[in-house]
């Protein structure tokens, strides 16, 4: 087959039918869960609480002790919230002693919980607290690392209590997240890169939020053509034009393979979100219909995509 079927090979491109914008499916139901995170002040504990919560966990930060168990009797296993994590630390000053005797309250409850402790080494503690020049919260008037041992002191109890010791001196924001998507059972993916599939118009200029952005002004305008100009990328007669135009199929097939490759890519950088941008000069007819046959692609390959057209309907 020469280069150019290939390139007017439309067969294999998704045939364009207007619909809602597709959102990923809801998960089902999680046993509820209780994550009570802890540890070294600098160590990442507010690192491992966003984490979390990007991985659909209920945070609160700083709860005092006494309030874990009140708070326990928000998770249920059949709606509202099934994944609960509290933040505990120093912060939580006279409050904090009584953590110990609150954990074996939740034991005795029945309510099941995993306790993360998050440590560092005193080197690399102080080195944090140096770089954000902010003093340890039990530092006093004293020295920086009179603090972070203090805390040691402080903290000794529970560390041995804990079911996991997460040790962030070597390990960058992508690893700590990678650790405790391991933890949590939740893998790469188990949670995808959201994909919004955007079309515009260079005219308007370009999306403020675009991680990649293709041109699709290399095909004819069907603005040009009469009966076409008053159409939209999603009606029939504009995206069979659009389509089948030379070098058009062959676009839409090449760009999608390539993106597949940056959404893997994306997942294991853990990156949540992206935005694939498709743009033509007024954004009506040619990146509409383009956009649409990419997202029809990347939906057939499983992913979760949302498709939405920035301009159409400006004058």
């Amino acid at each position: 087959m020469s280069h150019n079927a290939d390139i007017n090979d439309t067969s294999r491109i998704p045939k364009i039918v207007p619909q809602a914008d597709v959102e990923a499916e809801l998960p089902a139901p999680h046993v509820p869960e209780i994550i009570i995170v802890t540890g070294m002040s600098g160590a990442g504990r507010s690192r491992a609480a966003a984490t979390l919560e990007d991985l659909g966990w209920y945070v609160v930060d700083n709860l005092p002790p006494r309030l874990l168990k009140a708070m326990s009797g928000l998770i249920s296993a059949d709606g509202g919230v099934t994944k609960l994590c509290a933040v505990v630390d120093v912060r939580s000053r006279e409050f904090f002693a009584e953590l110990v005797d609150v954990l074996g309250d939740l034991r005795v409850g029945g309510i099941a919980y995993r306790l993360f402790f998050m440590d560092a080494s005193d080197q690399v503690l102080v080195q944090r607290y140096e770089s954000v020049r902010r003093p340890h919260p039990l530092q006093g008037h004293g020295r920086l690392l009179d603090g972070i041992l203090k805390e040691r002191k402080v903290l000794a109890e529970l560390k041995k209590r804990a079911d996991s010791i997460i040790d962030t001196s070597t390990l960058s924001v992508h690893d700590l997240a990678r650790k405790l998507r391991k933890l949590v059972g939740q893998g790469v993916d188990e949670s995808p890169t959201q994909i919004t599939v955007m079309s515009f118009g260079f005219k308007y200029g370009l999306p403020l939020d675009a991680d990649n952005v293709a041109d699709v002004r290399f095909l004819p305008n069907p603005y040009w053509v009469s009966e076409l100009r008053h159409l939209t990328g999603h009606d029939e007669p504009v995206a069979n034009f659009v389509l089948e135009q030379d070098g058009a199929a062959w676009f839409v097939e090449k760009y999608s393979e390539l993106i597949e490759g940056i959404l893997d890519g994306y997942a294991r950088e853990l990156k949540p979100f992206t935005t694939i941008a498709i743009g033509c000069t007024g954004g009506k007819h040619r990146s509409v219909a383009i956009a649409e046959a990419i997202s029809k692609i990347l939906r057939n390959n499983g992913r979760a995509v949302r498709t939405i057209h920035r301009d159409l309907g400006r004058e």
